[in-house]
């Protein structure tokens, strides 16, 4: 019972504060933006070289080296996905 009474004496001396963005907020934000479509244009640019060689060395009859890279830049597009849709969904 003495519990309740002073739980709810600090309870109404606390308010509830409002969320509030950090100062220079906006700048950072503009920056992680800038960041992920570097990182996707990075893996599309990948995606297309390593296939483009890979087309090269099936058509010269080489040895098929380049289905690593391909699997690597699909396997590193999948793991920058996730990683967002992670970060977005802890943030909100």
């Amino acid at each position: 019972m003495i519990n309740t009474a002073i739980e709810e004496l600090l309870m109404a001396q606390v308010s509830n504060p409002e969320p509030e963005a950090p100062p220079n907020s906006d700048k950072i934000l503009l920056l992680v933006r800038y960041f992920t479509w570097f990182v996707i244009l990075s893996g599309v640019t990948g995606i297309m070289y390593a296939g483009g060689r890979f087309a090269w060395e099936k058509w010269n009859g080489g040895p098929l080296a380049s289905a690593k890279m391909v699997a690597g830049g699909m396997l590193g597009g999948v793991i920058a996905t996730s990683a967002g849709t992670i970060m977005n969904a802890l943030i909100s």
